[in-house]
């Protein structure tokens, strides 16, 4: 038994237990910096995590002259440092992992000298991480007294949300927020909830007294009628794909932008209108003026563009610049050209629209946009106290009479999110509001 526990084959296997655990760690430090973590039990989490620890640490120590084995106590100090100060308090999850770091880079296999410079620069990244950080959440991030008051969940399950009283120097306020129920990463030690999917749907000041949550089902055609009812000027942002599925080409997107005043009264416009202008609506003298030339099949090109545009663009001289296949760069230029040199005032600009208005929209196209075909539907009614207006005069007067201030409001429809992409729950964008 002794020559195969000695047998380097062995230790070479067994190493790999090793490179599991640090996966292990380098995953939570993921969740640490995409998630917060809502621990059920925190006695068996602590339990668990110190027996797996413990046992990392023992097959760690049997193989710590394993390269993998190297490798993996390298990585597992530098990777906790997000875990320890996102999750700092969660003692009985962080300790056992953080022993086991700090034994295993001491007591591995490499050569003093590395072990010593790895040690330094390990130190110095958490005292300088949580200076930077610590620095970050004292000035940058507002100290406030947050009560939730009610939480819940749609009928559907598919989202929750949360009503919250703020005490802060402005008489505080009441917020809704809602967030996707389907993004959680469940364990039976712990719920991971995903960072920056709050979607605040009301907020009033100061706080309310009384807020009430109604839910309803609504279908989609129901809730296009109504909002094409209240205005024929919404407009619905979409991305090429959806635009090419709506049937829409490039150029039938192209509109001119920032138009000047003199631009604009050559367009038979008035100094107030700031809507773009497609390129579709301009005849042919009007293209020309502004130097755009258009092809039978309806494709717009520059007419006459800058030697510089050209260049940019990497284009033969003469030869024709197409604007859906202007590269950005090159476009950026054309734009930054077309301006008065003595003001500096923009004559125009050309851009690609990505909106398209509602009422164009078929239901057969919204279901192609990703609209269910029914869902949830928030309404709100609050009111807060106030001070009866016979009383407000005196000094001592206290705040008696109550006030709507919302009745069935509706603050949340399951359409707008899935349209405008409220919750874009595969996104792992990295930013400084990830540290809030």
């Amino acid at each position: 038994m002794s020559k195969f526990f000695a047998n380097v084959w062995t230790k070479r296997v067994v190493a790999l237990l090793s490179v599991v655990y640090m996966l292990f760690v380098c995953r939570l430090c993921y969740f640490s910096i995409f998630y917060d973590m809502h621990i059920n039990d925190r006695v068996s989490t602590c339990l668990a995590v110190s027996g797996v620890s413990l046992a990392a640490l023992i097959i760690m120590l049997y193989t710590r002259h394993q390269i993998l084995t190297r490798i993996s106590s390298f990585i597992i100090l530098p990777a906790m440092l997000p875990v320890v100060l996102l999750y700092f308090g969660e003692w009985g999850l962080i300790i056992p992992i953080i022993v086991v770091g700090i034994i295993i880079l001491l007591l591995s296999g490499a050569g003093e000298g590395i072990k010593t410079a790895l040690a330094t620069i390990i130190l110095l990244l958490y005292i300088f991480g949580a200076l930077g950080y610590f620095l970050f959440t004292s000035f940058f991030v507002a100290a406030v007294k947050e009560q939730v008051v009610e939480t819940g969940v749609s009928p559907s399950g598919t989202y929750r949300y949360r009503v919250v009283n703020t005490d802060d120097t402005s008489k505080g306020s009441t917020a809704v927020y809602v967030e996707p129920n389907y993004a959680d990463v469940k364990n039976q030690f712990a719920v991971f909830t995903l960072k920056n999917q709050e979607h605040v749907v009301y907020m009033e000041r100061p706080v309310q007294s009384k807020v009430e949550i109604k839910w309803e089902t609504q279908s989609r055609q129901d809730i296009t009628d109504h909002l094409n009812s209240i205005s024929d000027e919404i407009e619905v942002t979409v991305t090429d794909a959806e635009l090419e599925r709506l049937g829409y080409t490039y150029d039938n997107k192209l509109m001119l932008t920032n138009l000047s005043a003199s631009r604009k009264f050559a367009l038979g416009l008035t100094a107030s209108d700031v809507d773009p202008v497609p390129l579709d609506n301009l005849n042919q003298e009007q293209l020309d003026f502004f130097g755009i030339g258009k092809e039978p099949n309806g494709r717009y090109y520059i007419a006459d563009p800058s030697p510089r545009v050209v260049e940019k663009n990497g284009t033969e001289p003469g030869q024709r610049i197409y604007f859906n296949e202007i590269k950005p760069k090159a476009l950026k230029l054309y734009n930054s050209l077309n301006v008065d040199p003595p003001t500096g005032i923009t004559y125009f600009n050309v851009a690609k629209s990505h909106t398209v208005m509602l009422n164009s929209l078929t239901d057969a196209q919204l279901a192609d946009l990703g609209v269910s075909a029914s869902g949830d539907v928030m309404l709100l009614s609050a009111s807060k106290m106030v001070v009866p207006e016979e009383d407000k005069n005196k000094e001592d007067a206290e705040a008696t009479e109550e006030v709507v201030t919302a009745e069935d409001k509706v603050v949340f429809r399951y359409y707008v999110a899935e349209l405008e992409d409220y919750y874009n729950v595969n996104s792992r964008r990295l930013s400084v509001d990830l540290l809030n």
